[in-house]
């Protein structure tokens, strides 16, 4: 009987560690994208003058990013 090293041998190499880090950076690419396309809705909703609205958004996206770095961690 086989104690399983056979079949396990026969299995490409794939690192945990560096797959979690890759799914981690595009869970957090795609969170920010989408969050991204909600304020950019939700400016179409109210509308604020364009200087106030750049601004306000690179604050909230940035904020947003340190956020999700926190939870992600």
């Amino acid at each position: 009987m086989s104690d399983g090293n056979y079949n396990r041998s026969l299995l490409p190499h794939t690192p945990y560690q560096s797959g979690m880090k890759t799914g981690k950076a595009m869970a957090k690419m795609k969170a920010v994208e989408a969050f991204k396309e909600y304020l950019n809705i939700k400016s179409k909703i109210n509308p604020i003058s364009d200087e106030e609205s750049s601004s306000k958004t690179i604050e909230e996206i940035e904020l947003f990013k340190k956020i999700l770095e926190q939870k992600i961690q």
